[in-house]
C-alpha cells in the first residue's frame, strides 16, 4: 500500500512539473515585435526611446505636452511591438508613453503598482493608462487609481465597471477583429462612463493595434498596417487634443 500511495504521489508531482515547465516555457515565448517596423521609428529624430528595464519608455524629442500613457501590452505580445503604434500620438501630440513589459509577458500576473511605471517619467502631470487585449483588461483594473485621468482601450473592454467614475474613456475597436470581436466590446459598453469614445476602424484587425504578425484566431483585415496606425493615431490624437 505504501509503495501504491508513494507511485501515486511521484505520479502527481511528475505531471505538475511538467505542467509548470511547459506553462513556464509557453510564457518565454511572446509574438516578438516586426523588427522593420521598431527601426523605423528608433530612427526617427522626433521620437526618443529608453529601455528602463521594467518598461520602454518613448517620450517626443521636443514639444512634450505633459501628458503620459501607461500602456499594457496583450497577452504574449511584445512590447517592442506597440512602438510604431503609438510613436504617433508621441510625435504629433507630445504624448509620453511607458509600455510595460509584463510579468511571465502576461498582464494578470504583473501586480506591480502604476506608481512603478509613473516614476520613469516625473515630469508628466497628467496619467492615461491603456492596454491592449487583455493588457487593457488589466489597465481598467489600473484606472481606478487616483492619479488616473482616463483610459485608453485597443482591441479590448473592462471587465471591471468603471462607469461611475470620472475617467475620460477612448475605445478604439477593429472592425474585422476576429478576439475582441465588435460584439464584445458593445457588450461590455455598460462598464464604461456614459460619455466614452468609441472608434471603430473599418477593415482592421486584432494583430493591427501592434507590430507582430498574424495572431491565431483573429480575422483578415481588408486595410494594410500603414492605414491601421494611421486611424489609430489619428482617433489618439483627437482625444487627446
Amino acid at each position: 500500500m505504501l509503495r501504491v500511495l508513494r507511485n501515486v504521489v511521484v505520479a502527481i508531482v511528475a505531471v505538475v512539473a511538467l505542467v509548470v515547465v511547459g506553462f513556464l516555457a509557453w510564457a518565454s515565448t511572446p509574438m516578438m515585435g516586426d523588427r522593420a517596423a521598431a527601426l523605423t521609428v528608433w530612427r526617427n529624430p522626433a521620437v526618443q526611446i529608453e529601455d528602463a528595464g521594467d518598461a520602454v519608455v518613448l517620450t517626443p524629442a521636443e514639444g512634450a505636452s505633459g501628458t503620459g500613457l501607461v500602456f499594457v501590452p496583450g497577452a504574449l505580445v511584445d512590447p517592442y511591438a506597440y512602438l510604431s503604434t503609438l510613436s504617433g500620438a508621441v510625435e504629433e501630440a507630445g504624448l509620453t508613453v511607458i509600455i510595460t513589459k509584463p510579468t511571465l509577458n502576461l498582464a494578470f500576473f504583473d501586480q506591480r503598482p502604476l506608481s512603478a511605471f509613473t516614476a520613469h517619467a516625473p515630469e508628466v502631470r497628467d496619467w492615461y493608462v491603456g492596454g491592449h487585449s487583455l493588457g487593457g483588461v488589466r489597465a481598467c483594473q489600473l484606472a481606478h487609481s487616483a492619479d488616473v485621468k482616463g483610459l485608453i482601450l485597443f482591441g479590448s473592454y473592462c471587465a471591471t465597471d468603471v462607469s461611475r467614475t470620472p475617467l475620460r474613456v477612448l475605445s478604439i475597436g477593429g472592425e474585422r477583429d476576429g478576439l475582441s470581436t465588435p460584439q464584445k466590446i458593445a457588450a461590455a459598453r455598460h462598464l464604461l462612463p456614459a460619455d466614452a469614445r468609441l472608434v471603430e476602424v473599418p477593415g482592421m484587425n486584432h494583430a493591427q493595434f501592434g507590430a507582430y504578425g498574424p495572431q491565431p484566431g483573429d480575422r483578415t483585415p481588408t486595410i494594410d498596417d500603414t492605414q491601421a496606425r494611421a486611424a489609430i493615431t489619428q482617433a489618439l490624437v483627437g482625444f487627446l487634443g
